[in-house]
């Protein structure tokens, strides 16, 4: 049988626990790729309860998950009790977190699992708890670092139907960009995402947009000098490479559907200059994926929704998508 895909908790009180329910219920309905739950069975059994979802839980192991996806939901117990009430998280929530997403890459580094797809954490809570990374991104890089050797770079990419989008810096203060904004950056990035592209995602030659970080992308170094001095060079690298890059552009007019035919993705210099696009366009299908990873990892695009947790009114149409596309690019890998 196919290894199954490892879908972690996320944090307890937000809506994780309850859209692999919703999405478990409709496996048929929406062809579901099998997974396995990796998370307390005691809550996801008392999620099903409150929101009178009859789904059984079967406590298995990755290689018995795929056996038993069609008559129940497989949930691999973490070893950590998560006792978080909906909306409300509490001290339980940030170990049983970060434990799923430990347990689910050494799954994926053993072979016991196809790839990864992590449902939303509550960074707050992580921090309080003492969690040293930005998010999800950076600290599955640590966890796939071999010892003595650096951290893998890895790359958000954002992906939709409509649209694909990776910021250059991700989650750092908007004040620190232009310091941390580097041509070398930029070329390592561009080199993945142009890789990555090719080998999981089918594109033969895929075609990068980069846009500059002032307005009209510096106005010729009226409006800021950093297109001039950090990304043109950057391009000029990329394009050296065989990459088939343009830019830097304003980023004001790439993203409406004339200019969208014209690239296939789009290297934003900052988190939020490329994020509310694909959000806005996409928000109910767009699907967070780790690149420079040796395994893959998706994740929906939205956060815990703490204030939609318990309700059963969460839309389960990101999780989907990331689940289907993990399926897909663990094919290809």
């Amino acid at each position: 049988m196919t290894a199954p895909l490892a879908l972690t908790l996320g944090e307890p009180a937000g809506v994780g626990p309850e859209l692999a329910l919703v999405l478990w219920a409709k496996r048929a309905l929406f062809g579901v790729p099998t997974f396995v739950l990796l998370g307390d069975p005691a809550l996801i059994a008392a999620r099903a309860k409150l929101l009178n979802l009859e789904v059984p839980i079967a406590e298995s192991n990755a290689a018995q998950a795929a056996g038993r996806f069609a008559t129940a939901l497989p949930v691999l117990p973490i070893g950590i009790a998560a006792k978080a009430k909906p909306g409300k998280p509490d001290a339980t929530s940030a170990p049983a977190a970060r434990a799923a997403i430990d347990r689910a890459v050494a799954l994926v580094q053993g072979g016991q699992v196809a790839a990864i797809v992590t449902n939303p954490i509550a960074k707050s809570v992580m921090y309080g708890a003492g969690f040293a990374f930005p998010g999800h991104t950076e600290y599955l890089a640590h966890l796939s670092t071999k010892p003595g050797e650096p951290a893998p770079h890895s790359v958000m990419l954002i992906w939709s139907e409509e649209l694909k989008v990776v910021p250059v810096t991700v989650h750092v203060p908007l004040a620190d960009v232009p310091r941390l904004l580097t041509t070398e950056l930029i070329v390592e990035t561009g080199r993945i995402v142009a890789r990555e592209l090719k080998s999981r995602f089918g594109i033969a030659a895929p075609r990068l947009a980069v846009a500059g970080l002032n307005p009209h992308a510096g106005e010729g170094g009226s409006l800021g000098h950093e297109e001039e001095t950090v990304i043109q060079p950057a391009v000029e690298r990329l394009r050296a490479d065989g990459i088939a890059v343009s830019g830097p552009h304003s980023a004001d007019t790439l993203f409406h559907a004339e200019a969208r035919i014209r690239y296939d993705v789009v290297l934003g210099m900052y988190h939020d200059q490329v994020l509310v696009p694909i959000k806005t366009l996409a928000f109910e299908r767009a699907v967070n994926v780790t690149l420079g990873l040796p395994f893959v990892r998706t994740s929906p695009d939205h956060g815990t929704a703490f204030e939609l947790a318990g309700t059963g009114r969460a839309d389960p149409s990101s999780l989907l998508a990331a689940l289907k596309l993990a399926r897909r690019l663990a094919g290809a890998a």
